[in-house]
């Protein structure tokens, strides 16, 4: 099992939080908005990453307006105890996990759709409200918010914007920020910083918005957010096709891209992936063909507009050589299909404990990426099942291995280091959607380098002098060497 932090010498770090404090604290937030039982506060310890260390919380606050929340800033930061911000916890990077001695701030009860405005097309939420309810409630209204993490129906805006989270739709719609257009965050000193517009344009000073966006709770606690929306979606036109090799799938890919057709959404999924999910819903998909890939790819401007660009996917997947192609403009099937591509994650469970990576490679490579994910399978004899967003480029290779084997554990923490670096030397990135946490902070370093490392540093020295908000996330204010 994965040790507890000992990341607490960054910053001045109480590991006994005293009586004052919680006291303070309980003032804050009143006797029901603060958890110190050390039970109950393990139970805020981590999200979902289990290769990310973990520390024990001295506290937990679940504050339930901005003015608690400044509260517990002010309060933190005169006693010199660091915080951790934190969403429903459904997080894959560690960002959200809890070092020794923290106080760990969960926007959970913030959970209040302020405004929905129509005509401008826009909704003030505050952080704890659930992405599914926030599409359900601007469905009402015929909007559409586009971010769609596959933990959809539990996560919350808070965490989808402290890690700009991406989802199924990012390859016509974009990741979390660009929905965003204005914020408000509690900075270190305890005052509220509010960023952005209501406006469609505007350029007046930094883009401090988009520096919030993704920063993964070390600059500030995010209170509210102003996210923009988009006409609701007609009934979308669904293809299916399968490959019998990774190559003639990233093909097919290739060309969708070149032609200029954008879909709403294209997904692939790997031959592992395929039997994992026809095993779990007992039903057909191609594996058993022997089909290498599966690419799904829906269509949601309606009518003749989808149908034609499904037909013209649908062409491009058999010019390519692919095995079988279907598609279809009933919705339902539609959605039948879509449950597939959802379903994987929960389909991996039959073999254990799953580890999901999360690396962004250029759309020419995600050919490439999945061939050397199997060789790595192959290499440290772990199924390796690969998924991910086509579309935009952004995989999950998906280790699973044995919980209870301290050997396959430490196995598949060298596959998912070896898949990263099987990123970056493809042209990606380390991470799409998922962030950098406390699991990929040495790549981070590597991939932007000592100069990028350094400007990060300044921004945080900047705007948190003291280290306050969640220290060790994402890169360590100084070179630990020198700490």
């Amino acid at each position: 099992m994965v040790e507890p932090t000992t990341e607490t010498t960054v910053g001045q770090v109480n590991t006994t939080l005293g009586d004052h404090l919680l006291g303070e604290l309980r003032d804050a937030v009143g006797a029901n908005g603060l958890l110190a039982d050390p039970d109950v506060v393990l139970g805020y310890q981590r999200d979902m990453m289990p290769l990310a260390p973990a520390g024990t919380p001295g506290a937990v606050v679940l504050p339930s307006s901005t003015e608690q929340v400044q509260a517990v800033v002010r309060a933190c930061a005169a006693a010199g105890v660091p915080i951790v911000p934190r969403g429903a916890g459904s997080g894959l990077s560690g960002a959200a996990n809890a070092i020794d001695g923290c106080v760990v701030l969960a926007t959970t009860r913030m959970n209040h759709i302020l405004e929905v405005d129509p005509d401008n097309r826009l909704a003030v939420v505050e952080p704890g409200v659930v992405n599914r309810d926030l599409r359900g409630a601007v469905e009402k209204h015929g909007l559409f918010y586009p971010p769609d993490p596959s933990s959809y129906d539990w996560c919350t805006i808070g965490g989808n914007l402290s890690t700009n989270a991406g989802g199924l739709c990012c390859v016509k719609y974009g990741v979390t920020t660009d929905s965003v257009l204005g914020l408000e965050t509690v900075l270190a000193t305890g005052e509220l910083l509010r960023t952005g517009r209501r406006t469609v344009k505007g350029v007046a000073g930094y883009d401090l918005t988009k520096l919030f966006v993704g920063s993964e709770g070390t600059l500030g606690v995010i209170t509210q957010a102003t996210l923009a929306l988009r006409p609701l979606p007609q009934a979308p036109a669904t293809l299916v096709a399968t490959f019998g090799s990774t190559a003639a799938a990233g093909a097919a890919v290739s060309r969708v891209v070149r032609e200029g057709l954008v879909p709403s959404l294209m997904e692939i999924m790997d031959q592992a992936s395929i039997r994992a999910v026809e095993q779990h819903l007992s039903t057909e998909l191609g594996a058993g063909t022997g089909s290498a890939t599966l690419l799904i790819c829906q269509s949601d401007g309606g009518g003749e507009t989808a149908r034609r660009e499904i037909r013209a996917i649908e062409q491009i997947c058999t010019d390519v050589g692919a095995e079988l192609v279907h598609w279809t403009d009933d919705l339902e099937e539609g959605r039948m299909l879509l449950a597939a591509r959802r379903a994987v994650l929960p389909s991996l469970e039959i073999y254990g404990a799953w580890l999901t990576d999360d690396v962004c490679v250029p759309r020419t490579r995600i050919a490439d990426l999945i061939s050397g994910c199997a060789e790595i399978s192959e290499r440290y004899g772990l199924l390796i099942a690969v998924v991910g967003h086509a579309g935009d480029g952004n995989m999950h290779p998906t280790i699973t291995y044995d919980p209870g084997s301290e050997r396959e554990f430490a196995k598949a923490h060298q596959a998912f280091d070896e898949i990263l670096a099987l990123g970056l030397s493809l042209g990606g990135t380390v991470t799409g959607e998922h962030g950098v946490g406390k699991v990929k902070r040495e790549w981070l370093a590597r991939e932007i380098g000592p100069v990028g490392l350094g400007v990060h540093r300044a921004i945080k020295a900047a705007l948190d002098p003291g280290n306050l908000f969640n220290p060790g996330s994402m890169f360590a204010l100084y070179d630990e060497d020198k700490d």
